[in-house]
This record gives structure tokens, sequence and C-alpha cells, in this order.
């Protein structure tokens, strides 16, 4: 695993769910000793804001901002578009069904489920972007392409099999595409990842048509909805990754 991804991982580790509200209650509890009812109230507050964003109804508070800056495509949008680019959203590694070997991970094949059904709809040549951040042996480009191939039976023309981040996959895919003649673009990645996607593409020079998908907010809600659970905290977790990422964004790039 690169030493920058490690640094990355960490970082995010504190800045995001849960571990940022655990250390803000721990915090409250040492506040205690010197102001009393503040630390009572940081930690009270720490734990709350926890079970709500631990829910799926809560993490709509994340989700749903970001969702809202993305249309959903239609095929009046695709005109003029020359290739599909889909984004790699990690792995599941050493798979027992599949030999041991890695896989796109539930994230990944939406993306490329989404992915290949524009394909057949435009007939556009895909390429698929992801790399090897943690030092597995094969590129998640390589696997994402394997997985269309072999169970959607789409052929994909272009793997960018370099990049560790979604900065990177907007670099090195534009290295390949424009070589290719390929100014405009399908981008599919997930709707809550698509503003910062979308971004950095077209920083990259691309002129990029949205192809959002697994939009978060359009899930049904029910009693359960509001309980705390697993997927309701991972949904959290995911969408303040987006936000903190937009704003570090901004900020390296002198970006409104």
């Amino acid at each position: 695993m690169h030493a920058t991804v490690i640094a990355t991982k960490v970082l995010s580790a504190f800045l995001l769910l849960p571990t940022n509200l655990i250390l803000a209650c721990l915090a409250g509890l040492f506040l205690r000793r010197i102001y009393p009812r503040l630390g009572v109230a940081v930690s009270i507050a720490s734990l709350l804001l926890l079970a709500v964003l631990s829910s799926k109804a809560g993490a709509l508070m994340l989700a749903a901002p970001l969702e809202e800056r993305v249309l959903s495509l239609t095929a009046a949008n695709t005109g003029g578009a020359q290739a599909i680019v889909i984004l790699g959203g990690g792995r599941l590694a050493n798979a027992p069904e599949y030999a041991n070997s890695d896989v796109p991970n539930y994230w990944t094949l939406a993306r490329l489920r989404y992915g290949a059904r524009l394909q057949r709809q435009t007939g556009l040549p895909i390429l698929v972007s992801g790399g090897m951040p943690e030092g597995s042996k094969d590129s998640e480009a390589a696997l994402m392409a394997k997985c269309l191939r072999d169970d959607f039976a789409v052929p994909v023309k272009w793997l960018e099999g370099a990049s560790d981040n979604t900065e990177q996959n907007a670099v090195f895919s534009a290295e390949i595409l424009k070589r290719a003649g390929v100014n405009k673009i399908l981008l599919v990645t997930d709707a809550v990842h698509m503003p910062r996607a979308q971004a950095m593409f077209v920083n990259a020079g691309f002129d990029v048509v949205a192809a959002p998908t697994i939009y978060l907010s359009r899930d049904r809600l029910t009693l359960l909805s509001f309980l705390p659970s697993g997927e309701g905290m991972q949904r959290s977790a995911y969408a303040l990754h987006e936000w903190l990422g937009l704003l570090w964004y901004r900020l390296r790039s002198g970006r409104s």
C-alpha cells in the first residue's frame, strides 16, 4: 500500500464517522473536569448526533444535498459523447466463490451495471478507471473490465489502472482518452460522488455529461430507516467523505 494512501486513510478515520464523534464525546468527558456543563453538553450532543447519522434517514442530511446537484441522465443528454468512463469504487478481496480472486465490490458492481446499460444504449466505447492503492496484484480497472466482459458481455476499450484516487482517475484517464481524440464523456459513478468527480474531470479538460447511479436519497423511508444501523452509518460516512473531499479540492484548486 502506498504511503500517501495509508496517510489519507488514517487521517480520514479521525475525520469521519464514527471516530470523529467518539473523539468528540471523549473530549466532552475531559472538559467536564474544567467546564462541567459544557463537557456534558458536548458528550451528549456527540452521542445524539452519532445516533441520528447512524440511521438511513439521518444520512439523508448529508447525502441529499450532494445528490441534488446532479440530475439523472436522459437519452437527450448523451448527444456528442464519445466515450463512457466508469470509475472504480473498491473491491472484495479473496472471494472464495471466484477461486479466491479479487472482485468488484457492490458499489463498483452497481456502476458497472449502469455503464453496461449505457453502452448498449449508445454503442460508445468504455474506459474503466481504478488502480491498486492497497497494493493488490491486479488493478481495479482489470477487475472491472473482466466483470464487464464475462458477466455483462460488454467490451472494454481502455483500462486506466494506475490511479489511487478520484483526481488521478481524471488525470490519467485524460492522458489515455486525449490521445484517442476523446473530449466529451459520459461519467459513471455514484450520485453522492458525482459532484467531486465531475469537477475533477472538467478540470482535466473533459466536457463531462454526468451519468450518476445509486441515489441514496431516493431510497424509500420506513420506520426502520430511523433506527441506527450499519448501513446508515456507512451512508453518512460516505457522504461526509465527499463533503470533506470537495472542501479540500476547492481549497487546493482555488475554485469556488
